[in-house]
């Protein structure tokens, strides 16, 4: 089989490239990383493997990319970038890396929960200005994250957030257990959270998820932090929340 790393910027391509061992299938590594999905028919020139890092692959355009058998997705949310479904019906199968990127995601929502709690944005902005802030924030230890979602992100999240005091709720729409994760109905995680942080994959049945019903759910004053993708917040309802302070 032969493939081609499509979109490799130069730092991927030296890595790529001291990484591959003898035996493995022959793959060309293209140095460019703005390549544009119409390109790429003729950029795979008849590979029956694609590596992708952040191009699209519109069906459209895969029906023309003759032999393409496998398409490997090196980054997270690949639903974004092609449709699975879609390209399983023309032979080719997408592959994902388990746990890419599960950690460094974690450890950002993380990041923007404890900014958040502290108004760290509002007080650097501030402080810029001459100003001090007095404000005491929210202080977390002790407080409730609710997790809407439960992949190996929010695994990572749970983890941490238990490490810090925290007791975490969590809702998946498929049963599962998880050490120390309490896992409850959504209109008990609206309703108890101080903090609720967003893991769901973005799809026809989850989009716009957290609608203005369920923003009225939760908590006045709540956190709420998304690192999964903006589709699944109303957005006018977000906005409309934030303003009146809720």
């Amino acid at each position: 089989m032969r493939g081609v790393f499509v979109d490799a910027n130069e730092a991927l391509a030296v890595i790529f490239e001291r990484l591959t061992k003898p035996g493995d299938p022959k793959v060309r590594v293209h140095r460019d990383p703005d390549v544009t999905a119409d390109r790429l028919p003729s950029v795979l020139d008849g590979a029956d493997i694609a590596i992708v890092d952040h191009t699209a692959l519109p069906t459209e355009i895969a029906r023309k990319c003759a032999g393409l058998k496998h398409v490997v997705f090196l980054g997270t949310g690949a639903r974004s970038y092609m449709n699975p479904e879609e390209l399983a019906e023309l032979g080719i199968a997408v592959h994902l890396i388990r746990g890419y990127g599960d950690t460094a995601v974690a450890e950002s929502t993380i990041a923007l929960m404890w900014a958040a709690a502290r108004g760290i944005a509002q007080m650097d902005r501030e402080m810029r200005a001459g100003n001090w802030l007095r404000e005491d924030g929210m202080q977390l230890t002790g407080k409730t994250l609710g997790l809407i979602g439960f992949g190996g992100i929010a695994a990572e999240v749970a983890r941490i957030a238990l490490g810090g005091g925290m007791r975490v709720l969590a809702w998946n729409r498929s049963p599962k257990s998880h050490a120390g994760v309490e896992f409850v109905t959504s209109d008990k995680l609206l309703a108890e959270s101080d903090v609720v942080s967003l893991h769901l994959l973005l799809n026809d049945e989850t989009r716009g998820y957290l609608s203005r019903e369920r923003i009225a759910a939760m908590k006045s004053g709540v956190i709420l932090v998304n690192t999964a993708r903006g589709a699944l917040v109303d957005e006018a309802a977000m906005i409309d929340a934030l303003k009146s302070g809720h």
